[in-house]
C-alpha cells in the first residue's frame, strides 16, 4: 500500500452503521408489513399506522408506569420539540463528533443539520420539519441528486407520498425547474412503484393536482429565455413533464 492511499476508518464506521440502520429499518417496516396482511387490516389508515408503528416496543416488568420520565415512550409522536437553541446544539455536538465542519441549513429561522444518510433524513424529517412550508424549503435546498443519493436503497413508507404533499402545497413557478428534478430522482429510487402504489388516496390526488400545478404554471420569463437558448430547451421540459406523469402514473 503506497503511502498516499489512506483508510479513513470513521468513514467506513459511518457508512457501515448507515447500512445496518437502513437495513434494519427495512426489515422492521417489511415484517409490519406482512403482520398487517395477515391481520387482514380494514382500511390503508389502519395499515399505515401498524407500519409506522413498527419501532414500537412492549413494555417490560422493569418499566415503570408513573413517575418521572427523562425520555419519551415514543419519539416519533412526542408533540413537543426542543427550542431552536437545544436544536442547534445537538446538532453542533452531532457534527463535532462526526469530525466534520457544522454546517447546518436553515428554514424560516430553524436550524437543520445536512442529513448524510436516509436515516437521519427520515429522523429530521419528523423531528424538525413539522409544516409544509419547512418540508417543502427543505426538499429545495437538498434538490434532486442529494435526494437520490440518500434513497438509492428505497424512500421508505410513507415518505413519498409526503413528499409529494409538501410540493404540490407549495410549488411555486419559479421552483418549476427544480421541482421536476426532484421528481425524476424520486422516480429512480429503489422500490418506487411499490411505494407509490401504497399511497393513501388523499396523497395520490396530492400528486395529480402537483402535475396540474406544473402544467398550468409554466416556466418564467428568465427561465423560458434561458431555455430557448439551449438546443431542445423548451421541448425537453415538456418532454420530461411528460415522462413523469407516466413514471408516477397520473391520468
Amino acid at each position: 500500500m503506497e503511502r498516499n492511499d489512506i483508510i479513513d476508518f470513521k468513514a467506513l464506521e459511518k457508512e457501515l452503521q448507515a447500512a445496518i440502520t437502513a437495513d434494519e429499518k427495512y426489515k422492521r417496516e417489511n415484517a409490519a408489513k406482512l403482520r398487517a396482511v395477515e391481520q387482514r387490516v380494514a382500511s390503508y389508515e389502519e395499515f399505515r399506522g401498524i407500519v409506522l408503528a413498527s419501532h414500537l416496543k412492549p413494555l417490560e416488568r422493569k418499566d415503570k408506569i408513573g413517575g418521572k420520565r427523562t425520555v419519551p415512550w415514543n419519539c416519533h409522536t412526542t408533540q413537543g420539540r426542543p427550542s431552536q437553541d437545544e436544536t442547534t446544539e445537538i446538532s453542533r455536538n452531532r457534527w463535532k463528533r462526526s469530525g466534520l465542519p457544522f454546517a447546518p441549513f436553515v428554514i424560516q429561522e430553524k436550524t437543520f443539520p445536512q442529513p448524510e444518510t436516509s436515516a437521519e433524513f427520515y429522523r429530521d424529517w419528523r423531528r424538525y420539519l413539522s409544516s409544509g412550508p419547512e418540508r417543502y424549503q427543505a426538499l429545495l435546498q437538498l434538490g434532486g441528486p442529494k435526494l437520490r443519493h440518500l434513497f438509492q436503497v428505497d424512500v421508505g413508507f410513507g415518505l413519498l407520498g409526503e413528499m409529494l404533499v409538501a410540493l404540490a402545497d407549495h410549488v411555486r413557478p419559479a421552483d418549476r425547474w427544480v421541482v421536476l428534478g426532484i421528481l425524476r430522482s424520486l422516480a429512480s429510487t429503489g422500490r418506487f412503484n411499490l411505494n407509490l402504489s401504497l399511497m393513501s388516496h388523499a396523497e395520490r390526488e396530492s400528486c395529480r393536482a402537483l402535475f396540474q400545478k406544473l402544467q398550468a404554471m409554466g416556466a418564467p420569463i428568465s427561465e423560458e429565455r434561458d431555455l430557448e437558448e439551449q438546443p431542445g430547451g423548451l421541448q425537453e421540459v415538456e418532454s420530461l413533464l411528460q415522462e413523469l406523469l407516466r413514471l408516477y402514473q397520473v391520468d
